[in-house]
């Protein structure tokens, strides 16, 4: 088991991170918090696949669920379905006035689970970096995270220190408000990438700007977990009117257009 650092007497206290999740997500986000804190890493696919686990951030030390859940903040960076099981690891060992956040791509479902099942004794913050490994591998200044205050008054100082050290665009809203907007901005893009995955091999040879840029908006989420895919499309509960909206005026454009080059309707 790995024990948190000692301090020197006098020393100012570190605040120390515990990531509860090392993917492809926990390692990005511990490469940019590593060389500030101190970052205690634990993952359950460890222990029955470490090899990613062997492919660790320098200065992040990887430890059992206890030590990283006896962390000042803890972040919980896994897929929703996920969440609950990771919440009863660590419960017992959570200390009060600690912080916990989750990263997850929809925001409802998961505020409910943490309110519901964390302790009375934690603030929580929900959380939704708009980025991944794939857009973020120039560097993150610029990128949008979302912050969705639930228990405490943590929220607003993590945004301002978001935008002050990273220089990541920190937005603050209610679950709600993120699940709404992100059922068309993730919903939508998703989607399109998942049928043109399909419909593989693409052009890439004779292609127009507008084109190269839908590849790009591909590439990004071709390699997501097919977690987040299934928590994008089926988790947030504004999805279902944004898909069938779509898949409806699609259909209406295609009638149109099979219609011996009828008009399109208005």
């Amino acid at each position: 088991m790995s024990e948190r650092p000692t301090r020197r007497p006098g020393a100012r206290p570190r605040t120390t991170i515990g990531l509860i999740g090392y993917g492809a997500f926990g390692r990005l986000a511990a490469s940019h918090l590593a060389p500030l804190f101190p970052v205690f890493a634990y993952d359950p696919a460890c222990a029955t696949d470490p090899e990613p686990c062997r492919t660790t951030v320098r200065g992040v030390t990887l430890c059992d669920a206890a030590t990283a859940a006896a962390c000042d903040l803890v972040i919980l960076a896994m897929p929703v379905p996920r969440l609950s099981a990771a919440i009863a690891a660590i419960r017992p060992h959570l200390r009060p006035g600690a912080t916990v956040l989750d990263v997850c791509s929809v925001k409802v479902a998961p505020a409910e689970t943490m309110r519901a099942e964390l302790p009375d004794h934690v603030d929580i913050i929900g959380t939704h970096p708009m980025f991944g490994p794939q857009s973020a591998r120039g560097g993150i200044k610029g990128l949008k995270i979302v912050i969705c205050p639930i228990r405490g008054s943590g929220a607003r100082p993590l945004a301002a220190y978001m935008r002050k050290t990273f220089g990541l665009n920190a937005i603050l809203a209610t679950p709600e408000e993120h699940d709404r907007e992100a059922a068309m901005v993730q919903g939508l893009t998703h989607l399109i990438a998942k049928v043109l995955v399909e419909m593989e091999p693409l052009p890439r040879n004779m292609t127009t700007a507008s084109f190269d840029l839908l590849l790009r908006a591909v590439d990004m989420v071709r390699h997501d977990a097919p977690e987040v895919f299934y928590a994008i499309e089926r988790m947030n509960p504004f999805a279902p009117d944004v898909r069938r909206r779509f898949f409806a005026l699609a259909a209406d454009l295609a009638e149109a257009l099979e219609r011996n080059g009828g008009p399109a309707p208005e």
